[in-house]
């Protein structure tokens, strides 16, 4: 920065320039002149001005005019004005000079020692100002500088800590376990109770299909067929929200191309928008001995893992092949030490598939890949790439259980940036593929009768609502509609007598459990039935005096859930029978 700084003097009278001129001139500054507001302003814009000295009385625009005008500009905003006149010093003048932007007055006639004083302590001013500027500036530098030393060293001590972390996996592997399973259970929660209302929609509106149909034997087998699918998404369902217990494999003979065809809907919503889905199968593909609900959940885990390999979208192919033989010792593929086949680098440190008949599922993704580190570990429980909270790191640890236990073999080939093949090599059956059979409902046990009840339903999903209400009246009953906590308790507080109160717990705004607490307190004694998806409420409906059904239900499980709430409330002397 030059050590002389600019002052601007306007004046439309050259001999009060010349003045100004003459006294200022031992000041040791640049002095610059413009005898009108044009001139000022184009002076203004091709020079950094520290102070301005302003005539009030010009002819075109007066000083407090021109004064208003630079402050309005953005880059003058702070620019001191100083403003001389000889006339208009009353205090109302003044008032409205320094409204218009200016600083300080300086009457005429001119007193030399007076102005060189006034003007010494702006441009002191302004020296200072610029000077603090530049030290925020350097100060900045510096802390940006310090900042970015900082991040270097954080960064390596992330990776000092890193390698640490991985050094104490092992030791700190039963905490991890249970991080995970409660990870995995609200991970899987909320799914899983939105396709429990899809379900408890489609099984009651089959079961009072199944009631009105008329005697046609095809139409019967659709509807059982359309029930079977129903029930066996019921059964993936609970296996979703329990499957960290580890239980039994039951397997049979499946038709592996029928199952991938019957879950297709569950796993083109698992991967999402923006993937491609597809499938291919031969028509003589023969049938695998495996848990057909676990394979289906190897397959789900399986598309979820492609899923988040491909951020930006991408294709999932899932084909199979019948193999008369396995892996012989001397393949490029071997199953390794945890009995995952890896690539032909990978040293033979365990035994090959042994010889037989099986069927090769094949998952081919379009993904980002792994790299070899990465795919070394790739099966081990709970390791996961996708950060804190954003995977269990269980998918493919489940895989390869599954394989391993029904006597089979999990690889996997993978290269970054160029996809990842899966290999679930399974065992041929021998047999006929088996049929998934309906469950059939609990036999309806002796016990009193009940008089018809009108039965609150709570529910903000409407096709579960229309579903529920269906079955209620067709059981005797009549129902009546409530989308909202807010607004059962509206039409309960308005005078509706009901004999008890079926709600859904996950609702908007007012949960189905704190509806119950609130329908306590202000109507005591009505029974309340919480029907849920979730596998576990946050808290037992049964501590709070609250009956809960699970969902999807059946209309026979709603008719006893109605039954038994009033027979309770009628002990208790709320409904008369």
């Amino acid at each position: 920065m030059s050590d002389k700084v600019n002052i601007l003097l306007v004046d439309d009278q050259q001999a009060k320039l010349l003045s100004h001129e003459v006294v200022l001139a031992g000041i040791g500054e640049n002095l610059l002149k413009a005898s009108s507001a044009r001139e000022a302003f184009e002076c203004l814009l091709k020079n950094e001005v520290a102070l301005i000295l302003i005539d009030v009385c010009m002819p075109d625009l007066d000083g407090f005019e021109l004064a208003s005008m630079i402050r309005e500009h953005p880059r003058f905003k702070s620019t001191a004005i100083i403003f001389v006149s000889a006339v208009m010093m009353a205090h109302i003048d003044q008032l409205r000079g320094y409204n218009a932007g200016g600083v300080d007055y300086v009457p005429v006639p001119v007193v030399p020692e007076l102005l060189r004083a006034k003007v010494k302590v702006f441009v002191d001013l302004y020296r200072k100002t610029r000077q603090l500027e530049q030290f925020n500036a350097d100060l900045e530098r510096r802390v940006e500088e310090r900042t970015a030393e900082l991040r270097r060293f954080n960064e390596e001590l992330e990776l000092r800590i890193e390698e640490r972390t991985r050094e104490r996996e092992l030791a700190l592997a039963q905490l991890f376990e249970a991080q995970k399973m409660d990870t995995i259970g609200r991970l899987t929660g909320g799914v899983a109770h939105d396709f429990n209302n899809l379900l408890m929609a489609v099984l009651g509106s089959l079961a009072l299909l199944d009631k009105r149909l008329p005697d046609d034997p095809q139409a019967r087998r659709l509807l059982q067929n359309a029930i079977q699918g129903a029930d066996r998404g019921k059964a993936l369902t609970q296996r979703l929200l329990a499957f960290s217990r580890r239980q039994e494999l039951k397997p049979q003979a499946v038709d592996f191309a029928q199952l991938v065809n019957g879950m297709e809907e569950l796993l083109k919503r698992a991967v999402g928008h923006g993937i491609v889905f597809g499938s291919d199968f031969a028509e003589d593909l023969p049938p695998v001995l495996v848990d057909a609900n676990q394979l289906e959940l190897a397959l789900l885990n399986i598309a979820l893992n492609a899923r988040d390999a491909m951020p930006n979208g991408g294709s999932v192919q899932i084909t199979a092949q019948a193999q008369t033989t396995g892996l012989p010792a001397t393949a490029d593929w071997r199953r390794g030490a945890n009995g995952v086949a890896k690539s032909s680098s990978t040293s033979a440190d365990g035994a090959a598939l042994p010889a037989g008949e099986y069927v090769k599922i094949i998952v081919v993704d379009t993904g980002v890949g792994m790299d070899e580190a990465t795919l070394a570990k790739a099966t081990e429980p709970f390791f996961t790439t996708k950060g804190a909270g954003k995977g269990t790191g269980l998918g493919l640890s489940m895989v390869h259980g599954l394989a391993a236990q029904s006597g089979g073999l999990l690889r996997i080939h993978s290269t970054p940036n160029a996809g990842t093949v899966v290999e679930l090599w399974l065992p041929r059956a021998n047999g006929a593929p088996a049929a998934l059979l309906r469950s059939s409902d609990p036999a309806n046990q002796a016990r009193p009768a009940i008089k018809p009840c009108k039965v609150l339903i709570v529910d903000d999903d409407a096709l579960v609502m229309t579903g529920t209400a269906a079955m209620i009246s067709d059981l005797g009953h009549t129902p009546v509609e409530a989308h909202s906590g807010a607004e059962a308790l509206a039409m309960l507080g308005g005078g509706l007598e009901v004999d008890v109160v079926l709600t859904d717990h996950a609702m908007p705004a007012m949960s189905g459990l704190q509806l119950a607490g609130t329908i306590q307190e202000r109507f005591p004694g009505l029974p309340i039935i919480l029907a849920t998806g979730y596998a576990e409420p946050p808290v037992d409906p049964a501590t709070l005096g609250i009956a809960r059904l699970a969902k999807p239900c059946t209309q026979q499980e709603i008719a006893s859930a109605i039954h038994s709430a009033v027979l309770d409330a009628s002990a208790g002397g709320r409904v008369a029978m």
